[in-house]
């Protein structure tokens, strides 16, 4: 694990991120809020790629929570059987319409806790809800971030609470909004975790990574 590293460097850092994609997108494809927690459900321990391929042909029929309880979950499973765990996750789906439907007006509520109450939709989930479609600094650590986090000291934490924590806490304020998707795509594709293609990163001279690859 990587010291913290001091302000003026993480500002240097999340500036050529910025200069390289200034609005950086999730690739979660949705249609709505609605869709996005659905997409965001079903992409537990699955790439995104593979919950994208499934949601396609779904989200052109079930776009709202109405919708999906009218497919119903043995229609929701066919849809979506390509996906690790995904009997669990078409019953999570199916009950967390049900109660958007019932609590909710059929609408996504916009507060961490409330997203929180719908099963199937832990902490990540949540924040990435609040960002990508309410537009809250909401910061979702999933497995990238860690590691970058980690790597790099931007955001160094020994659990994934400790790191949402230190991003929060050190990436300068105006950095915020976009921070988890600068460190998911720069995880995802550049700072890899088993060889980090370290010769075409942007931020090369002022990691403290000392395994630097070619």
């Amino acid at each position: 694990m990587a010291r913290q590293l001091d302000y003026h460097t993480l500002a240097a850092i999340f500036t050529r991120f910025r200069q390289a994609e200034p609005e950086p997108k999730g690739e979660l494809e949705h249609l709505n809020a609605y869709t996005l927690v659905v997409a965001v459900a079903l992409s537990a321990q699955a790439t995104d790629a593979g919950v994208n391929k499934a949601t396609r042909a779904l989200f052109k029929i079930a776009d709202t929570p109405e919708k999906m309880l009218h497919l119903g979950e043995a229609g929701l499973t066919e849809h979506i059987k390509t996906i690790g765990l995904y009997r669990q996750k078409a019953r999570n789906v199916i009950r967390l319409s049900r109660i958007l439907v019932e609590d909710y007006g059929g609408q996504v509520p916009s507060s961490r806790a409330a997203l929180q109450s719908l099963p199937g939709v832990g902490r990540k989930t949540a924040n990435v809800v609040l960002n990508m479609w309410f537009g809250h600094p909401a910061q979702a650590v999933d497995t990238h971030i860690f590691r970058v986090g980690n790597r790099t000291g931007i955001a160094p934490g020994r659990d994934v609470d400790a790191v949402e924590r230190a991003i929060e806490d050190n990436v300068p304020a105006e950095f915020q909004r976009h921070a988890h998707h600068w460190l998911i795509l720069h995880g995802r594709y550049v700072c890899r975790a088993r060889r980090p293609v370290c010769g075409n990163c942007l931020i090369q001279d002022l990691c403290p990574f000392e395994d630097k690859t070619p």
